[in-house]
């Protein structure tokens, strides 16, 4: 099977299927290779949260910016916080949290705009990236969803957002990204009991019983039956087979290198 993640270059993975569907888009996340960063963060870390050298993560901010094709006056950054809070981006929003991490959209794990010429980013070690297109209105989000994203329902108020403004979740496009696999993540009955809540309709399971209070929990899984439940046809929703623990050469993972490590960054923009 084909990833919807196409290795772009040596700094990026893209979305290419999604470029036919709003010319000027660009789509993908960043790789662990190619950058400036030392020890631990090598090489292309693109968080500034995670005790880096600060120059050395502008530098590879500013590489990526040049790669991607949108300045980093045109980014748009926020402080992620495991919550379900996402945020509409206006053109007063440009260039937040690009070099300074004080300066980004607080408390905020979901942006969403229709504005052209800015692009939303998200940093991610495992956790998982949504990407969410409506081309008709030119509408575009990301969502950081780790467990806790995850069981408050990011993915679906990413789309009751989209619903508010116009959109029909059945002509919304939505790409899960690279993230840790099911093999890779054990969890606990806390964690399934709060799955279980969010997905008690569903008669399919995102996870499975690994030994007595451990589970394998499959976090892509989990959020596209979300997506589903909120009315996104299968057929929209594209799932990267990417592992961030599996991968070791192309991603950093929080917990295949004991919590300290770089971090990959998402973006979605498009140009008018």
């Amino acid at each position: 099977m084909t990833d919807s993640f196409i290795k772009a270059d040596d700094l990026l993975f893209s979305l290419p299927q999604w470029e036919s569907l709003l010319p000027g888009l660009k789509a993908g996340i960043t790789r662990k290779q190619s950058g400036f960063s030392k020890g631990a963060y090598q090489s292309l870390n693109m968080g500034l949260h995670v005790s880096d050298d600060k120059d050395h993560v502008s530098k590879n901010r500013k590489k990526a910016a040049d790669r991607i094709g949108f300045p980093l006056n045109l980014w748009v950054c926020s402080e992620q916080t495991h919550s379900s809070n996402i945020q509409w981006v206006t053109e007063k929003h440009g260039g937040s949290g690009t070099l300074n991490y004080s300066d980004s959209i607080r408390d905020t794990d979901g942006l969403i705009t229709n504005v052209p010429n800015l692009l939303l980013t998200m940093c991610y070690a495992d956790c998982v990236p949504i990407y969410f297109l409506y081309p008709e209105g030119r509408f575009i989000g990301v969502a950081h969803a780790g467990w806790k994203g995850t069981v408050l329902n990011i993915a679906g108020k990413m789309i009751e957002e989209f619903k508010r403004a116009g959109a029909d979740p059945a002509d919304i496009q939505v790409a899960i990204g690279p993230s840790i696999c099911r093999k890779c993540y054990q969890v606990d009955d806390r964690v399934i009991d709060k799955v279980e809540k969010l997905l008690e309709d569903c008669d399919e399971k995102p996870y499975n019983l690994k030994y007595k209070g451990q589970y394998e929990l499959d976090l892509k899984k989990a959020n596209e039956l979300v997506l589903q439940n909120n009315g996104v046809p299968s057929e929209n929703i594209s799932i990267s087979l990417l592992c961030t623990v599996c991968e070791q050469e192309e991603f950093f993972s929080h917990r295949r290198d004991n919590g300290k490590t770089g971090r990959m960054m998402s973006f979605i923009g498009w140009k008018e």
